[in-house]
């Protein structure tokens, strides 16, 4: 399948021009006078256009990973067959990255997907925007599904999208043949049984989703402010129990042991041998399998020496969602379509297949489940992390403040100094 060409705009203009380039609201939209629904009606039945009942042409669009492609596809034929009595359905299956999803729709609502993969982050503006609108069946949609991924997919306590993984987050992974299960509970012992062995343990320090491990769990906050645009961060603090100095001194112990490694690509490393231990998530399962063999392991992440004492290292926690386009000529189907590819049923369908890990209580409850070592440490990871909900000026900042510190702050520039910076662009 071809893909399509999308251009990309600021996400600000996206909003604006949503909001004032598209006319109506979604339900203003659908209100008309007596004289305009009987045009209507007989426009639908040339289209295919939904009318609320469950026959005549129904014609959708669904976005992925291309990756995903496939897999959502079987799934999606399956739904076709079940419902080849009510309606003539196609579903036309096209590759656009969940990452960029908000940007792509809402350059053009009007002709985006009916159904779509999206990361929780994009769920706000997505919901500012208008393009989606809560969930018909939201009560039992969010009783089904964890907690945690029923509060990723709503705002302000209203469900606006399906949840469908519970794996977007990051964790340890490590070789058996190397460590024990007490030794992964430490980073310090991870490093110094690496440094022994003349290995590496890897972790991308360029990333700030990666760098938030070690502020988070220290008493210093990060936050999105209700402009849901500009953020509030005091990594910098200079008093309490633990100070942004102390995180800090701790990364750049870390950056010069010997048996560490930043590295973008970590589970590529451990294929080239000389990794034994790195962070990343479920998406680099058969990557480390590949590598560690029969040694493969996984858990949640480990402690790191942070002003004199051992401190659980944090994460960004992330799900990921199906969105339907409230935009959408045949809603009814589309949120049909949801609903099914995010169910119990479907879920377990595609951890046996890909091994993605579901939200559903009963999927995530199974006894496959429960022997699945990344799955589970991703979940056990997820007790000590947030939700990434941050402001863009967030990103650049944290990355250059990693890369100094992963390279050994070679300038020698005094700490505060870097935080204090880092701060200010985050800030901003």
């Amino acid at each position: 399948m071809k893909k399509k060409l999308v251009f990309m705009l600021a996400a600000s203009v996206f909003v604006s021009t949503c909001l004032s380039g598209c006319g109506n609201s979604p339900s203003e939209e659908k209100k008309t006078d007596t004289a305009a629904d009987s045009d209507q009606t007989a426009a639908e039945e040339q289209t295919g256009q939904d009318t609320g009942t469950d026959s005549g042409n129904v014609n959708l669009r669904f976005w992925c990973d291309e990756d995903e492609l496939s897999l959502f596809q079987e799934q999606i034929d399956t739904f076709i067959s079940d419902h080849k009595g009510e309606a003539n359905l196609t579903v036309e299956c096209e590759p656009v990255p969940a990452s960029e999803c908000k940007d792509v729709l809402l350059a053009d609502v009007n002709n985006g997907a009916d159904v779509f993969s999206l990361p929780d982050d994009q769920l706000l503006a997505m919901v500012s925007s208008g393009v989606m609108e809560e969930v018909t069946n939201a009560d039992a949609i969010a009783a089904a599904n964890l907690e945690g991924a029923a509060a990723a997919a709503s705002v302000e306590g209203t469900l606006y999208a399906y949840p469908l993984t519970a794996d977007n987050g990051y964790f340890l992974y490590y070789d058996k043949s190397y460590f024990t299960e007490n030794d992964v509970k430490s980073l310090d012992r991870i490093l110094d049984i690496c440094a022994q062995n003349n290995k590496k343990f890897a972790m991308d320090w360029s990333s700030g989703w990666y760098l938030y491990s070690f502020f988070g769990n220290t008493g210093l906050t990060l936050s999105l402010n209700e402009d849901g645009l500009t953020n509030s961060c005091d990594w910098n603090r200079s008093e309490g129990e633990i100070t942004g100095l102390d995180v800090a001194r701790g990364m750049l112990s870390i950056a010069r042991n010997p048996g560490f490694l930043s590295d973008a690509a970590p589970a590529k490393a451990a294929l080239d041998g000389g990794v034994i231990a790195l962070v990343s998530g479920v998406w680099d399962i058969a990557s480390v399998k590949k590598a560690f063999g029969e040694d493969y392991g996984a858990c949640r992440l480990p402690t790191y020496t942070c002003a004199g004492k051992q401190v659980q290292m944090a994460s960004f926690t992330g799900y990921r969602l199906l969105g339907v386009n409230a935009y959408s000529g045949h809603k009814a189907w589309a949120e049909k379509l949801a609903e099914y590819l995010t169910g119990e049923e479907s879920q377990k369908f595609r951890f046996e297949r890909a091994e993605r890990g579901p939200s559903n209580k009963n999927a995530a409850a199974s006894d496959e489940i429960q022997r699945n070592a990344a799955i589970l440490a991703v979940l056990d990871q997820s007790a000590f992390g947030v939700l990434q909900k941050v402001g863009q000026k967030y990103w650049d900042p944290v990355q250059s403040f990693g890369i100094t510190m992963a390279a050994g702050n070679p300038g020698n520039v005094p700490l505060q100094d870097l935080l204090d910076e880092m701060v200010s662009d985050i800030t901003e």
